[in-house]
């Protein structure tokens, strides 16, 4: 079995790619899609192969995909930058190669998306059977651009699509947790966020990648608490600004994602329950 992973030289990837390099079984081989060849040398030293070119270039889209029988799309244009940006490789790219992966054969194609799909809460944790309807200033058009490649990919006929839907990822050195108080700092104080280390959210897209068959298409990967903007600024060390506890949330379940699917489906169950679990491990 040959994967294809792409996006390995963000924050996601490059987690991900050593650990699937780290579980492969005799047989099994990883190639990467990097556009700068000296990027992936640390991954041609754990044992992937190397192809080298740009994710919106079909030729090498070809190329990459030639001779593998899994794909998993990490790639993914995410804050900070243009609408056009993230629509060219959020839907377009993906797209692009999931259709040349069917061309080649490949038989499972594994998607990585965001909670941010489903856009405002329902009163409850949200379920992969809620209606996707993105929306939202904050996040530009990144769930828009991911939502209509999960539409479109879903749609092809003749390679198995997987979704897995992520919350916001930290750990293991990620600059995230930090950055999280972009936002948190403007949020009431019970304002929460979903979160999920990136041994957990490896240890799903893996599950996802390897599991025979599934219930659904369209799994949630996401740890079992949700923190607050208090907590925020807690794990940051940083002193809870006193405003915070005069505002309300105005969407106490945006981003709050049930986990029960990949639990019973898939045996999934969080390395790190709580982002303090991985706290006092040492793996923030």
């Amino acid at each position: 079995m040959l994967t294809l992973v792409t996006g390995t030289t963000g924050q996601v990837g490059r987690r991900f790619v050593p650990r699937l390099l780290a579980q492969r079984r005799p047989g099994e081989e990883v190639r990467v899609l990097v556009r700068d060849a000296a990027r992936g040398e640390r991954f041609a030293e754990l044992g992937a192969e190397i192809v080298v070119g740009d994710l919106r270039d079909a030729e090498a889209l070809g190329k990459a995909v030639a001779g593998a029988d899994a794909v998993v799309n990490v790639a993914a244009a995410f804050r900070g930058v243009p609408d056009e940006e993230a629509w060219a490789v959020n839907r377009d790219a993906a797209v692009e190669l999931g259709r040349a992966a069917l061309s080649s054969g490949v038989r499972r194609f594994v998607q990585v998306s965001t909670g941010l799909v489903y856009g405002v809460g329902r009163g409850r944790p949200l379920t992969e059977d809620d209606e996707v309807r993105p929306g939202g200033a904050m996040w530009g058009a990144y769930a828009e651009s991911k939502a209509e490649a999960e539409r479109q990919l879903l749609a092809l006929e003749g390679v198995e699509v997987r979704i897995g839907r992520l919350p916001f990822v930290y750990g293991e050195g990620d600059p995230h947790l930090a950055q999280s108080l972009r936002w948190a700092a403007t949020w009431a104080a019970t304002q929460r966020l979903h979160m999920g280390h990136h041994a957990d959210v490896a240890q799903g897209l893996l599950r996802l990648l390897h599991a025979p068959a599934v219930g659904s298409p369209v799994y949630n990967i996401a740890d079992d608490a949700p923190v607050t903007a208090v907590d925020l600024h807690q794990l940051n060390g940083v002193e809870v600004p006193a405003e915070l506890h005069a505002r309300t949330d105005p969407d106490p379940w945006f981003g709050i994602m049930s986990t029960e699917r990949i639990r019973r489906d898939l045996g999934f169950r969080p390395h790190y329950p709580t982002v303090w679990a991985a706290r006092d491990a040492g793996a923030l």
